[in-house]
């Protein structure tokens, strides 16, 4: 999938994105600062949003994990006294009822199995607790690598893009949470803005191997990887441009 990659390529490619909604979606989990809650990061990356958790109540209220070894190093380097472990959703190694919120950003959609994910966020978080999660809305084209996946189609059109993941269509998210037990569950939607300054800062972090699209990109031999870059140079705006991404959230309860 293109995750076993270095933190600072990831943070090229999607971290100007993440970083910002990280604080957008701790707002919607209802993980206030200064709070006492014991929170779980679940999928946490480098640690865009573990930090904003770790700003919001301090690194000895925050857990984090994420199944690439690569990730959990670098979440581990920037957050030091977080308690961050190499696992996968659908097996979480702490206890039941061990958190007072766990939380996904980004993640639901790279699941195996985003059900038993979200049950596994469930289980390790006491009743009544929060959990949460946020999805770009790929299907909808306002995700963004949506511009990206665009121009892909018209380069390639047998190629879906990620709108086909599971919560990237408006209200799956929330029929993934209650599929998977959660109660209450609200759905939302979150929006970040991100400036790029010139085509070639908005084109290299695809060449990076990041994501679906990354992979897209590096399994492309140079000719048509050169041609995909010239029409996506004619298709985009003139830079400097912004890109508007939204994504899909929803809280459950316990």
């Amino acid at each position: 999938m293109g995750f076993e990659v270095t933190a600072q390529a990831y943070g090229q490619f999607m971290g100007r994105f993440s970083e910002p909604l990280a604080a957008v979606f701790a707002d919607a989990a209802g993980v206030a600062p200064g709070g006492d809650q014991s929170v779980l990061d679940v999928g946490c990356g480098p640690g865009a949003l573990t930090s904003a958790l770790v700003e919001r109540l301090g690194p000895d209220r925050v857990h984090a994990c994420d199944p690439s070894r690569s990730f959990v190093e670098a979440a581990r380097s920037r957050l030091p006294g977080v308690d961050v472990v190499a696992a996968a959703a659908e097996d979480l190694p702490f206890p039941d009822d061990g958190f007072d919120a766990a939380l996904a950003q980004l993640v639901v959609h790279f699941m195996c199995d985003p059900v038993a994910g979200l049950r596994e966020m469930a289980r390790v978080t006491r009743p009544g607790g929060v959990v949460a999660a946020c999805v770009w809305d790929h299907a909808g084209r306002q995700g963004p690598v949506s511009a990206f996946w665009d121009v892909v189609r018209e380069f390639d059109p047998g190629e879906e893009g990620e709108g086909l993941l599971a919560g990237t269509e408006r209200g799956q998210l929330g029929e993934l949470l209650r599929g998977a037990g959660l109660a209450e569950v609200r759905e939302s939607s979150l929006a970040v803005t991100t400036r790029y300054d010139s085509f070639e800062d908005w084109w290299e972090p695809y060449t990076f191997g990041v994501g679906p699209a990354g992979a897209y990109v590096t399994a492309l031999d140079d000719e048509r990887r050169d041609a995909l870059r010239a029409l996506a140079q004619r298709r985009l705006p003139e830079a400097p441009f912004e890109v508007r991404a939204e994504a899909w959230c929803a809280v459950g309860t316990a």
